[in-house]
């Protein structure tokens, strides 16, 4: 088993959760990019622990947190009682000033500290689920996970296992680690990236482009604080604007990121995307495209590869943030590739 631990019981945590056990009975492939990794399945991954700072979620087992406090994810799949409760971690900057309803913390409630409770689980791997901007936060964890000697797999744009302090960090501890801020099974990140790459390999060339989001989970409602919007913008913007930088070409004019919260969206995310340029004959054109999907089972099933992932990578004695899954699975990994390369990548790193 792959025993792996949550950190923040959020709407990604319920989908990654939920999706766990759906797939012990459903085995159709349907909603998965592998169904076995390795030898690992999804059935493989077994949640030992979980950590929020919400006063409804902590002590509450996991298979009803998830579906506890201001989480709006959809309810695909009934989840067994867990026998795995929910702890307080601590906060620092985890909570927004404006999101004191959405994540309502209570003071007397006393925090674990984490790498003990972590080896007291037994993890070998946590995900950082913490809300964008949590950049004291997600760095604590990540220390705590390498007292631990767990690998720590970073969803949110904190810039960590992208680093090269923090990779050689994890090298030293004989850690593989994977991130940052984790790219969608088929969300507004993966698809702008695979029209671009289209574009380029037909000739066609981008003057200008923009990615407008919008959604109503609290991801979204988190994000309406500017200051805990920089590094998001950067990892989403440098996932386009690096594919031109890999082919040497100029970067277009490019606008990325999160746009607005609009509370009756639940946890879909409505993402538009226009690109403006030149084709044949040196003749303008114009894409208009709208994409609509449920958010957080989006980001499960990215996240469900992932783990099995870096367990491989532990079976095979690897450290450090290991590419081939970084760029598989997030927006700002260590190295960058284009997608057809990520492919190959990862059928080399399985090989």
């Amino acid at each position: 088993m792959i025993k792996t631990v949550i950190i923040g019981v959020g709407n990604c945590a319920s989908s990654f959760v939920q999706g766990i056990e759906y797939y012990k009975t459903h085995q159709a492939g349907i909603g998965m990019i592998r169904q076995s990794i390795a030898g690992y399945e999804a059935k493989n991954i077994q949640i030992v622990g979980a950590i929020d700072v919400d006063k409804r979620l902590v002590g509450q087992d996991l298979s009803k947190a998830i579906f506890g406090g201001s989480n709006t994810a959809t309810k695909f799949c009934e989840v067994p009682h867990l026998g795995v409760p929910v702890v307080k971690g601590p906060v620092l900057d985890g909570v927004a000033k404006h999101m004191t309803e959405s994540f309502q913390v209570d003071a007397a409630q006393q925090p674990v500290n984490v790498a003990e409770y972590l080896k007291s689980v037994g993890a070998e791997s946590a995900i950082c689920y913490l809300p964008v901007g949590s950049q004291q936060a997600a760095t604590h964890y990540a220390a705590e996970c390498l007292k631990a000697g767990v690998s720590f797999i970073n969803a949110i744009p904190v810039f960590i296992c992208s680093t090269p302090e923090w990779d050689a960090k994890f090298k030293a501890a004989g850690i593989p680690c994977a991130g940052d801020d984790i790219k969608s099974q088929f969300g507004a990140t993966y698809l702008n990236r695979v029209l671009v790459e289209s574009l380029m390999e037909r000739g066609f060339s981008v003057d200008n482009l923009y990615q407008l989001n919008v959604g109503g989970n609290t991801d979204f409602q988190n994000m309406l604080d500017e200051s805990r919007l920089e590094s998001k913008r950067i990892s989403k913007t440098a996932a386009v604007s690096t594919l031109y930088e890999k082919k040497g070409m100029k970067t277009p004019d490019l606008r990325i990121g999160p746009s607005d919260y609009v509370p009756h969206l639940g946890d879909h995310k409505i993402c538009y995307i226009n690109v403006n340029g030149r084709q044949f004959g040196d003749v303008p054109f114009e894409l208009e495209l709208k994409l609509k999907v449920e958010d957080s089972p989006n980001s499960a099933g990215i996240m469900i590869d992932v783990v099995r992932y870096v367990r491989v990578a532990r079976d095979r004695g690897l450290s450090g943030t290991v590419p081939a899954i970084s760029a598989f699975g997030f927006k700002h990994p260590i190295e960058t590739f284009g997608e057809q390369d990520i492919l190959d990548n990862l059928k080399s790193f399985l090989a």
